[in-house]
């Protein structure tokens, strides 16, 4: 990786040697070359503070003490003065994007921070090779349906510009296609998004659908976007049927495995990773109660209800909440017959506490935001639903933040 994005290299200044002298641990501090003056952005440098604070609990947590601490933290001002800012090592990144997810509010899966698969690609330059990065991410991750949670870190911003953009909300998304009456055709919070990515060049299937993936739009250089398409053998998505309902099967819905959150940004010790696309495996809720539920989503309770034979006259006959529950019950078992990984709502509570309990025991507060641990179906019936946290904490670092 370069410490300043290529948009900079005009400046003439030779960083693939400059990063290979700054990774030698003998070298001394008076040895960091200064990028020129005209290069870095004061504004958009690094605060030395942040980055302290960070180191600190690094050594805290990774040495279980401050072993080394002292000659790290000469080193990394030394590097924010001369630069505008610092490489982290390879451990740091780890560290940092795990306690991110750790930090993480509105996850109830935190419990597995630990075992973050990271993929350190700050090295991987030009849109092509990101767009590959994403697509191996997306292999290793799904596994044939065994999810692991991983996450790959590209280049972060810098003091002379920005680093890469991933601009999809998730590496796998379904198109929503607008139609002449006013209606959309498949996921309708993706509809903007459609025709943006129709505007940069790509073209639908000629029979769109429900379910068309969509391309990833990368921006690897401020203003240049380019599409990839996503192959077929990277996007694991499960056919929906019901253990019951025979009929559930002929509606032909389907998700995908891996939800892949592409678009926050990843900050570690007052550094900015723009592109650090992250997953973890769905709980069946999340596909059920909501992408297929909500009424600006896929809106589906009516046809459920329907095909049940359920009176939709009154809400007093609570037809919403049982084609709620077999809606998701459907998603659950067909990602087991599938055998791919998913959480329902029970468990991933009672896991959830564990964590907590986890974290009092190592000092730590949990925060957490009630309203997104609490699972959208049967709340009440869960082990989240009848205790109070900690409240989210917006100065949290390291974090993902949403995107700038």
């Amino acid at each position: 990786m370069v410490i300043v994005p290529a948009a900079a290299a005009g400046a003439g200044v030779e960083f693939g040697e400059w990063e290979a002298e700054v990774t030698t641990a003998s070298m001394r501090v008076t040895d960091i070359p200064r990028l020129p003056p005209e290069v870095v952005s004061r504004e958009r440098s690094v605060d030395p503070a942040e980055a302290e604070d960070f180191l600190r609990l690094f050594h805290a947590e990774t040495d279980g003490g401050t072993a080394g601490l002292g000659e790290r933290l000469d080193r990394v001002r030394a590097e924010i003065h001369a630069t505008g800012t610092y490489r982290h090592t390879a451990a740091e990144v780890e560290f940092g994007a795990r306690v991110a997810w750790r930090n993480s509010a509105r996850c109830i899966g935190r419990l597995y921070w630990q075992g973050l698969k990271v993929r350190d690609r700050r090295d991987v330059d030009g849109a092509a090779a990101i767009a590959e990065e994403c697509v191996t991410h997306l292999r290793e991750a799904t596994r044939g349906g065994r999810i692991r949670s991983t996450i790959t870190v590209f280049a972060p911003d810098g003091p002379a510009g920005p680093g890469p953009k991933i601009h999809n909300e998730q590496l796998i998304r379904y198109a929503g296609h607008r139609l002449g009456d006013g209606s959309v055709l498949g996921d309708p919070r993706h509809a903007d998004f459609t025709e943006t990515v129709q505007e940069h060049g790509w073209r639908p299937p000629e029979r769109k659908g429900s379910f068309d993936v969509l391309p990833l739009l990368i921006e690897s250089e401020p203003g240049e976007r380019r599409l990839f398409r996503l192959p077929s053998d990277a996007v694991l998505e499960v056919p929906l049927s019901h253990p019951d309902h025979r009929w559930f099967a002929g509606l032909g819905l389907r998700w995908h495995a891996v939800p892949a959150i592409s678009n926050m940004r990843l900050v570690i010790g007052g550094i900015t990773y723009p592109a650090a696309p992250f997953n973890g495996w769905y709980l069946a809720t999340e596909i059920g109660a909501r992408n297929l539920a909500d009424t600006d989503r896929y809106d589906l309770l009516p046809v459920i209800a329907d095909l049940m034979g359920l009176s939709t006259k009154s809400e007093r006959t609570l037809w919403r909440d049982r084609a709620l529950v077999e809606l998701t019950l459907a998603v659950q078992h067909s990602f087991d017959a599938a055998g791919v990984t998913i959480a329902d709502h029970h468990t991933e509570s009672r896991r959830f506490l564990t964590h907590i309990a986890k974290e009092e025991r190592a000092g730590r507060r949990c925060q957490a935001d009630w309203s997104w641990i609490v699972p959208p179906l049967s709340g009440g019936q869960t082990a989240v639903f009848h205790r109070y946290y900690d409240e989210p904490d917006p100065a949290a670092r390291p974090a993902f933040l949403p995107p700038g």
